[in-house]
Parts: structure tokens; sequence; C-alpha cells
């Protein structure tokens, strides 16, 4: 069965580790903590960085066919398109069992799925690809390149996720940011950074013409062994998609709640 307090985390991980990036990205950022709903909008064009999310635990269906419809009335108020993230081991099975009516019934439609995962796993020891060197972010340059391959990975265009990360000091000095170089060309990327007593797994990305050959989780590894060396932390964290929910479980990641990710209704 589920562990519903790793599930808990994962939402509270979320909320916290957003609310960094967010603000990040715009000091005047809405983030706000309301009854059963975190907002976390920078209203950028990189969606990511437009979250809303619902915090309730053990939700009925009522409350959480009013807690959807409050979610979308705060994104239609936005520039930008977002996500809403559901972590469905937060809701009653009745409240599961009501969702995909009440989330039409809210204008909200069903975009892609994740899973919240979890592992008492750091230290690991340094990673090797026989293809791949390590670089750390720390420049411009190597932010575009991470941003780009994130919007490639992700199927965005380049220019909204330059617009999420492009300028960012966090992203150069605190995050623990690693390209992956195939032959000195980025491939891959991924980032962890300390978030309440843990490392949280951000943005993981692989250019789609390089998947499948250990990129990502060997540019993940990367990321959480320096991540690790830096802070002491042991526990981590992190939100998958499908893609990258086979790789984590190799490292040392135990899955907790599905996840469902709303857009709003065209």
């Amino acid at each position: 069965m589920t562990d519903l307090s790793d599930s808990i985390e994962s939402v509270r991980q979320l909320a916290a580790g957003w609310r960094t990036m967010v603000l990040d990205r715009d000091a005047g950022a809405d983030v706000r903590d309301l009854p059963g709903i975190a907002v976390r909008w920078a209203d950028c064009r990189f969606a990511f960085w437009n979250c809303v999310t619902l915090t309730d635990v053990g939700a009925g269906a009522d409350l959480v066919g009013e807690r959807l419809r409050q979610a979308a009335d705060i994104m239609r108020a936005k520039e930008h398109p977002g996500f809403l993230w559901l972590f469905e081991d937060l809701l009653t099975d009745e409240a599961r069992a009501a969702l995909t009516t009440a989330a039409d019934e809210a204008g909200l439609q069903y975009a892609f799925p994740g899973t919240g995962m979890a592992g008492d796993l750091l230290p690991i020891p340094e990673p090797a690809h026989p293809e791949l060197t390590f670089v750390r972010v720390a420049t411009d340059e190597h932010l575009r390149a991470y941003a780009d391959i994130n919007s490639r990975g992700y199927g965005f265009p380049l220019e909204d996720g330059r617009d999420g990360l492009l300028g960012s000091v966090l992203w150069k000095k605190d995050v623990h940011a690693y390209l992956a170089l195939r032959d000195g060309v980025p491939v891959a990327c991924a980032a962890t950074v300390e978030t309440d007593g843990r490392l949280f797994v951000v943005l993981v990305a692989t250019d789609p013409q390089w998947q499948r050959r250990g990129y990502g989780e060997a540019v993940t590894r990367k990321a959480l062994h320096e991540g690790a060396r830096a802070t002491g932390l042991t526990r981590a964290t992190l939100h998958a998609t499908v893609a990258g929910a086979p790789v984590y479980p190799r490292i040392g990641f135990e899955p907790n709640s599905p996840i469902r990710f709303y857009g709003l209704k065209a």
C-alpha cells in the first residue's frame, strides 16, 4: 500500500520547492497558501512555473469539486497557461471516482500523468558514463542549454524554456544543476536543490534524439551525488513523468502518489 506520509511529503515538496523557483523567476509572483490550494504562479511562458495544487488530505468528492472550481478560476485569471497538479492519494476513494466528472465541470482537461517518488538513498557513488562528461551550470550559456534541453524534451517552444530560466542567479549558484555533454554538446540535464530538509530533483530532461541511452539517469545521478556532497542530506524527492518513471527506481527512489496534471479547457 502507498504510504500516505510519503504522499503528503510529495505535495509539500512541490509547494516548498516551487515557491523558491517561482519567486526566483519573479519576486512579485503569485505565491499564496489558500485553504486547500497552494498557488505558485510566475505567469511566465514556461508552463511548469505556473502551478496550482490541492493540499487537503482526505478530501471528499464535494470538497474536491469545490477546490477544482477555485483552482480553475485562479488559472483563468492569469495571462499564461499552466498546470493544476493533483496528488491522487490525498483524495478519498469517493473523490477519486468522481474526479473525471468534477474536473470536466470545473473546466479542466487532463494533460498527462506523473508519479511522486522519494527515497533515503543518499549518498550515492559519483557516476560515470562512457559517452558523457558533466558540467555544472554556471554561465548564461549553460543555462540556455539547460532551458533548451527541457523545451525539446517536454515539447515546449525554445523561448518558453528560456523565459523560465534565463537570467537566474539561483540556478547558477544554489541549484546543483548539471549538463551531460556528448562530444562537447549538451544532450541531457538534471538538477537538485535543498528543499525543506530533502534534496529535490527538478527539471530532468534529455534531448529527444539522444533518449534511451541512459543519459538522463547518468546526469540525475550526478546532480544527486553533488547535491548530497554539498548539503549532507540523505533523503531525496522528485515528481516523475511517464518517461522518467522507470528510471528513478534504479537509483533508489520508491513511488508514492500518482499525480494528474490538468490544464484549462481550450
